[in-house]
């Protein structure tokens, strides 16, 4: 394998773009001979995947972000990538520098930007835009304020970014729609210590509690050998945020609910479920914390 060829397969996952090898000295009829005698698959035009089996979700990802020069993973696509926002609609996001509105190009919808410096990075090796100016451009988009309070909490528990690059990065694009949302979430929750949950039910409950005034939980910290979602120490308090898999290990649950009780500390458990439905003072009067 040429010795160019050999190190993009390498790096991008087995997706290649003719633009770069056109850079490394390739012919357009050398690329257009082994796309016929390799058969290669083309992703995009001028994208090929070098391998016959079925794309797989990053290789998706390469292919947009090699469309061209300078196109960057963006909107649901970064978010997705990341790992904090759901989204597949069957088409990838991109945005490259440039003036405009955006452009769909079969399975690439492209936005163009003029505040792309500074705001772009690789993750896991692919061009994307940072974790913060995905979330700003999300917010744009029109996310609701449901699945945005999630996209932020995650990008932060995930370590993607911080509640203070978000709030930086939203006012920024101040007159951006949505903004305005975002910026007020990282000034609200910019203490929230999301870095330590194990859950996004974790973050939204020390969200409700951060709301009510209540008393701030250490999270995630070791109990006698034992570690405790919420803990109150100064309540000798425990509260577990029970996920599907309480019901899944109840004897392990039991277990722990036992030692704890020994050390001291009242245990009390509430659904993940639970968390999204309650108000801060009810979340609180449920936990009997007022």
């Amino acid at each position: 394998m040429d010795s160019a060829l050999r190190f993009l397969a390498s790096s991008q996952d087995d997706v290649v773009a003719a633009w770069q090898l056109r850079e490394s000295g390739w012919s357009w009829g050398k690329i257009k001979h082994h796309v016929r005698s390799r058969g290669w698959r083309r992703l995009h035009r001028g994208v090929f995947l070098l391998t016959s089996s079925a794309p797989t979700r990053k290789q998706l990802w390469w292919g947009a972000a090699l469309t061209r020069p300078e196109s960057f993973l963006s909107y649901g696509s970064g978010g997705a990538c990341y790992g904090f926002h759901s989204f597949d609609p069957g088409f990838e996001v991109i945005t490259r520098p440039g003036h405009g509105g955006c452009r769909r190009y079969r399975g690439v919808l492209v936005y163009r930007s003029t505040t792309l410096a500074d705001e772009v990075t690789r993750f896991d090796d692919i061009p994307i835009t940072t974790a913060a100016r995905v979330l700003v451009d999300l917010a744009a988009a029109g996310l609701d304020d449901r699945r945005l309070g999630r996209a932020f909490r995650e990008s932060i528990r995930l370590k993607r970014t911080t509640a203070a690059r978000v709030g930086h990065c939203a006012r920024r694009h101040v007159h951006a729609p949505g903004a305005s949302r975002l910026a007020a979430l990282a000034t609200r929750y910019g203490q929230v210590p999301y870095h330590r949950t194990r859950s996004d039910a974790e973050g939204r409950s020390l969200e409700l509690l951060n709301d009510a005034g209540a008393e701030r939980a250490e999270v995630n910290v070791t109990i006698a050998g034992e570690e405790a979602d919420l803990v109150f120490r100064g309540r000798k308090e425990i509260i577990e945020i029970d996920g599907p898999q309480f019901h899944r290990f109840p004897d392990e649950d039991e277990r722990k609910r036992r030692i704890w009780e020994e050390a001291g500390f009242r245990v009390r458990r509430i659904g993940s479920g639970e968390v999204y439905a309650l108000t801060p003072e009810e979340l609180v009067r449920r936990l009997e914390l007022s």
